[in-house]
């Protein structure tokens, strides 16, 4: 066992959970926070992006050329209707029927045969001055010297093109809860937009009694060949459906007729299947539930071991018979013929308590194998149900064109029947319900551009588009921007967090206890204290995901928060690779942990002092041809058991986990191990990449460290002020 550290799993689980009891886990940012975060972070991409909007507003609304409404206002009423009520006829129903007569008036007043009456009335389709105002690009080839060409069908393009100009610029506004509809257009001539407002109001009121008066008789004359027609079709469709269904043997249960006649049946079979349906998803739900009760069973720990009187009454006798056999042990040797006697009598209770618990198991799984069985007939009786239904589709398709065929000519004869009625009991034209309420009046001043909206608009816009940005990029980057990132994505306690200095070297600042850092890695030295049950782990290593993230610095922290609180601590370089140690030290890395692990056991001439008291290092040594060869062996294991001896605390500096496998084996032979996170460029998934290794490894990660922390860029409940006792410094 290396260094006399036992790492195998049920040790790991062991320390675990005390490690995540006594660390505190920062509680995850609210989306208002987040935001806030983002927001500083990205806020020259955001001012950049309001810029550019602004920009882009100010252009628009100096080259936009201005334009000139003008509104008349119409109501609309009702119409009346000269025939008695039908019984049965409720406020509800004339409120639907106000709804659609209202909705087809409006889509009547936005038609384009009103456009092209109110283009007749105002002769715009001889008009090139009204082309050439709102850029029509074939006006030369209509008119020449001003005047239209004689040609028929270059009038119907004319006529044509100057009602979709109109339709695209005449604006119909409802007022809500009230009859009365506003007509706007907008052109650059403000007279020009007058007349076209109250043009259009006019020949709406002309083309509404013109309807009027010209439908009647005709509708009538045709409704009566319709019906005719249609008696004839829903004969031939019918018998159609009833031969076929015969032929075919398609026995259908009765359904219901919806509100527009179409008919619904329901096949037998698919009544079958779907009862099948509810029966095979209780009995997967019941097969599921059976299988987690058995699943729950193992050693013994499932609801029906625990409720069972017998185990509970072995398990109570078991207790009885342990405690006397404890006290028997505070004045006996084990020995003793009591006691003995008492160490079989609990094997005995023992074989019986899993002899017990095995009976239990048996019956949960013979309740799964019989949930199991259920589920699987169900199974094999949908399946040949579902081919069944299947090949009913396929035998109902011409059914169902039958079918449909039927009720289409059974709704066209009721609604073409129901119509002809009401023609038949109307009488005449009735007064005209439409009235002009204010005429247009000349528009004053231009009613766009609108240079505050344009403004006011383009900077919600550039807001809007620079928040989407940034929040995309934000998706995109991946980094450990916060500590509430380590335990939601990492899973593992956070330890503290490590301010990122603004100005001068790390290690200068550690030389005084007194310094932000090393306040910061105080209360790191305090979090490790209660990370195990004993305390501070006697021998610990620190590793990062990848070079540079700060575990160097932090094991230097480490060790000399340890050595200042009175203990010797030993502090190791082993990264044989890229040693750093001996640079912190000034001092020489002539040999050093490598010699001792190629077989040079001369342990006492590997460490030196430093100047902390209580802080001695051991440099990484000559590089090495392979540094995972010499770190396989035991040798490690070994050197961390002797100097265990001579030190209270050993840190050792391991190299980086990713793409080397030196990091792993340091760990595994390490009482823990501290993951040190960089806030400025560590991944998420690189991070739990190396944190998958370490655990597959056996390493025990007692937490992570966060490095290099700016608290200007997150959360203000995150920030730390680790000076709080000298008043000089924050982070």
């Amino acid at each position: 066992m290396p260094g006399g550290v036992d790492n195998s799993p049920e040790n790991a689980a062991r320390w675990l959970p005390t490690s995540q009891k006594v660390t505190a886990r920062p509680q995850g940012l609210s989306l208002l926070t987040q935001g806030w975060n983002i927001l500083r972070r990205r806020k020259w991409l955001i001012a950049a992006a309001i810029g550019i909007a602004l920009i882009v507003g100010i252009v628009v609304t100096l080259l936009a050329t201005p334009q000139y409404t003008a509104t008349s206002v119409i109501e609309i009423q009702r119409e009346t209707r000269n025939f008695t009520m039908v019984k049965g006829a409720d406020s509800n129903d004339n409120a639907s029927m106000d709804t659609e007569f209202y909705q087809t008036q409006y889509g009547l007043l936005e038609s384009k045969s009103l456009a092209e009456r109110v283009v007749n009335q105002l002769r715009l389709a001889d008009d090139a001055t009204f082309f050439e105002t709102f850029g029509s690009g074939q006006s030369k080839e209509w008119f020449a010297n001003g005047r239209p060409v004689a040609a028929a069908s270059t009038r119907d393009q004319r006529i044509r093109a100057a009602s979709a100009i109109l339709l695209d610029r005449i604006q119909i506004t409802p007022e809500r809860l009230s009859r009365l509809v506003r007509i706007s257009f907008s052109a650059p001539d403000a007279a020009f937009s007058k007349k076209v407002v109250d043009a259009w109001g006019a020949q709406f009121i002309q083309q509404t009694l013109a309807r009027r008066f010209d439908t009647t008789a005709y509708a009538r004359r045709f409704l009566e060949q319709r019906l005719a027609q249609l008696r004839v079709r829903i004969d031939e469709s019918e018998r159609k459906l009833v031969d076929y269904a015969a032929r075919e043997s398609i026995v259908n249960l009765p359904g219901e007729t919806s509100a527009n006649g179409t008919t619904t049946e329901r096949p037998l079979v698919v009544d079958d299947l779907s009862t099948l349906n509810r029966e095979l998803a209780q009995a997967t739900a019941d097969r599921i539930r059976a299988g987690s009760r058995l699943n729950s069973s193992t050693g013994g720990q499932s609801a029906e071991a625990l409720q069972n009187t017998t185990i509970t009454q072995l398990r109570t006798q078991r207790a009885s018979l342990s405690s006397e056999y404890a006290k028997l042990m505070v004045q006996f040797e084990p020995q003793y013929p009591p006691a003995v006697a008492l160490r079989r009598q609990i094997a005995l209770i023992d074989q019986t308590i899993a002899r017990e618990e095995g009976r239990v198991g048996g019956s949960l799984r013979s309740v799964y194998d019989a949930a199991t069985t259920r589920e699987n007939e169900l199974r094999s009786r949908v399946k040949e149900l579902e081919q069944s239904v299947l090949n009913f589709r396929r035998r109902s398709i011409q059914y169902n064109i039958f079918q449909r065929d039927a009720d289409t000519n059974r709704q066209l004869y009721d609604a073409l029947l129901q119509r002809y009625k009401e023609i038949g009991v109307a009488g005449g034209v009735g007064v005209n319900n439409i009235s002009v309420v204010d005429e247009a009046e000349l528009p004053i001043r231009p009613s766009s551009p609108r240079p505050l909206l344009n403004l006011a608009t383009a900077l919600l816009v550039g807001l809007a588009l620079g928040a989407i940005v940034a929040v995309i990029i934000e998706q995109v980057d991946d980094r450990l921007r916060n500590p509430a990132d380590i335990t939601a994505l990492l899973d593992i306690p956070l330890f503290g967090t490590i301010p990122k200095l603004r100005d001068g070297n790390a290690h200068e600042a550690l030389r005084d206890p007194k310094s932000v850092l090393s306040e910061a890695y105080l209360s790191l030295q305090t979090s490790l204290a209660f990370s195990t049950s004993h305390g501070v782990p006697k021998t610990l290593s620190v590793t990062s995901s990848r070079p540079a993230e700060g575990k160097s610095t932090t094991s230097d922290a480490l060790a000399r928060a340890l050595a200042r609180s009175g203990r010797r601590v030993l502090l190791i370089d082993g990264d044989m690779r890229s040693p750093s140690v001996h640079h912190l030290f000034d001092a020489e890395n002539r040999v050093g942990l490598s010699n001792y692990l190629s077989g040079d056991d001369r342990i006492e001439t590997l460490w030196r002092p430093t100047d902390v008291a209580g802080l001695w290092i051991m440099t990484a040594g000559p590089k090495p041809p392979s540094a995972a060869e010499l770190l396989t062996g035991n040798r490690l294991g070994e050197l961390l058991s002797k100097l265990g001896t001579s030190f209270d605390h050993i840190v050792v500096d391991a190299p980086p986990v990713m793409g080397l496998a030196d990091a792993p084996l340091i760990g595994s032979a390490t009482e823990g191990t501290v993951f040190v996170v960089d806030m400025q460029a560590t991944r998420r998934t690189i991070a739990r990449v190396a944190l998958d290794r370490l655990l597959t490894s056996q390493t025990h990660v007692l937490g992570a460290v966060l490095t290099k922390y700016d608290q200007r860029g997150t959360a203000a409940s995150y920030g730390y002020d680790y000076s709080y006792n000298y008043g000089e410094q924050t982070a």
